[in-house]
């Protein structure tokens, strides 16, 4: 079992809580429970929640030193300082291997370990700025739904910790697990997006557009010659645009798309492989089971199998 434990303070927010216990500490008829679930607090007892009520919690710091993930849900006030206790803790975990999660304004607790530095992170788009003034050496990212580094992993808001969580899933278990779990909870196994382009006005230089173009498009043999001359720009001002906004290059968003939209033809229809390589762009068979196993970590048949919709 994969021990994840939260770390909570008071005031602690529900929903934040409530987005790591549906993924790691939910049992599921059908689904297998790799996860093991604990909440620790600095003072066990009673934490009181922005719902108006209070929670238990029986464990102290002392969990921390045998957890495989430390997961920080939100910290309220953001400017709350961290003990030395809880810094040590966290300092710990990281350096013994556990790795160091936060889910919306809980990255500003673990920015202030230190372990952010140098280092890219994120958090929901209204704290942004925010972030980026008290952590000056934090590489803010306002454009993308989570960021992770493998040892530690942020994520913008609430709602986007359950993306974060969900990807944990499938670098542990894989694609098939995650997809199997998020079935359940009614969830897409991976969500595109841009937390900040849907609940503020677009830069301008925005990529918006050009992901709608390039979407609708993916039966096409799109390069990154013809997606930047859709922007007039240098295929390397693109790249830099990919790089600021989303945290990837043009190409590799590109087959992620494809990829995706191969998986919802393998789940909905009954398409023959090579017609859903033709539909997405991917030109092959032989490229979309090379392409899919590559990032999904299984083949489109055993997918498909696990995952067709009735």
């Amino acid at each position: 079992m994969h021990r994840v434990v939260a770390l909570v303070r008071p005031v602690q927010s529900t929903f934040e809580l409530g987005c790591a216990v549906e993924v790691f500490g939910t049992e599921r008829a059908g689904v297998p429970q790799h996860y093991a679930f604990e909440v620790c607090a600095e003072t066990p007892g009673p934490v009181p929640t922005t719902a108006g009520y209070a929670i238990s919690v029986a464990h102290g710091l002392a969990a921390l030193a045998t957890a495989d993930t430390v997961l920080i849900p939100g910290w309220s006030p953001v400017d709350a300082p961290l003990s030395g206790a809880v810094r040590d803790a966290l300092l710990r975990a990281h350096a013994r291997g556990a790795r160091l999660v936060t889910i919306c304004s809980g990255v500003f607790a673990l920015a202030r370990t230190g372990l952010l530095d140098g280092r890219s992170a994120t958090t929901h788009w209204a704290r942004v700025e925010q972030l980026a003034r008290e952590f000056p050496d934090v590489r803010v990212e306002s454009g993308v739904l989570y960021v992770d580094h493998g040892d530690v992993a942020t994520s913008a808001g609430a709602g986007a910790g359950i993306d974060l969580c969900l990807h944990l899933v499938r670098r542990d278990h894989g694609a098939a697990y995650a997809a199997l779990l998020a079935r359940h909870m009614v969830m897409p196994p991976h969500r595109e997006g841009d937390e900040t382009h849907q609940v503020s006005p677009a830069p301008v230089d925005s990529l918006a557009d050009l992901l709608e173009w390039a979407g609708a498009r993916l039966h096409d043999p799109l390069s990154v010659g013809e997606m930047a001359s859709f922007l007039s720009v240098s295929p390397r001002t693109l790249a830099r645009r990919f790089a600021d906004q989303l945290g990837t290059s043009p190409g590799e968003w590109l087959l992620s798309r494809r990829v995706s939209a191969a998986r919802a033809l393998l789940e909905e229809t009954e398409l023959p492989v090579e017609a859903i390589a033709t539909r997405v762009g991917l030109s092959s068979a032989v490229n979309l089971r090379r392409r899919f196993r590559a990032q999904v970590g299984t083949t489109p048949g055993a997918y498909r199998r696990a995952f067709r919709c009735p």
